[in-house]
């Protein structure tokens, strides 16, 4: 049985029939979406992060915003984010120590990828009128676009072989 997750994504160790140590081989990262996986790309992180973007939070408030997730889970995905500079822990309480757990600026960046790959599970529900992020003031469902400031125009699906990351 595999041992807990601890956010590493390497393969596992292997040896040799010579007496040679065991090999680890690092992650080696071919695109930004791997290393965004590789970073936080597993159900219940992308949903502890949701769960942080309304503010600072306490191990057992995640519990409850979480449904389903075990205790056990829940701390090692948020010794991951912390290793990963996603999110921080404040201490509130020394006997026993107790947290509060925060995004960064960074963390708080996930905010828009989020918000797309929620528009994505809406449209592919299967609901005959998904629910997907409306405009508060007019209630008009939103679109998401890349825009090109040089060129002044938005730039879509169309347009994929002219899209390249730096």
């Amino acid at each position: 049985m595999p041992g807990p997750y601890d956010g590493a994504m390497t393969e596992p160790a292997r040896t040799t029939p010579a007496a040679t140590q065991p090999v680890k081989t690092a992650p080696a990262f071919t695109s930004p979406l791997e290393e965004a996986t590789a970073r936080v790309g597993d159900r219940w992180t992308l949903l502890l992060v949701q769960a942080l973007l309304d503010g600072p939070r306490r191990f057992n408030e995640l519990v409850e915003a979480l449904p389903g997730i075990a205790p056990n889970v829940l701390s090692q995905r948020l010794k991951h984010l912390e290793r990963e500079r996603v999110l921080v822990s404040q201490l509130y309480s020394r006997r026993p120590p107790r947290f509060a757990y925060e995004l960064t600026a960074s963390g708080r960046e996930l905010a828009g990828a989020l918000r797309l790959l929620a528009q994505w599970g809406a449209d592919h529900s299967g609901a005959p009128d998904p629910e997907g992020l409306r405009h508060l003031t007019c209630g008009t469902p939103l679109e998401a676009r890349w825009y090109c400031p040089t060129c002044t125009r938005p730039v879509d699906d169309n347009d994929a072989g002219d899209l390249r990351f730096a």
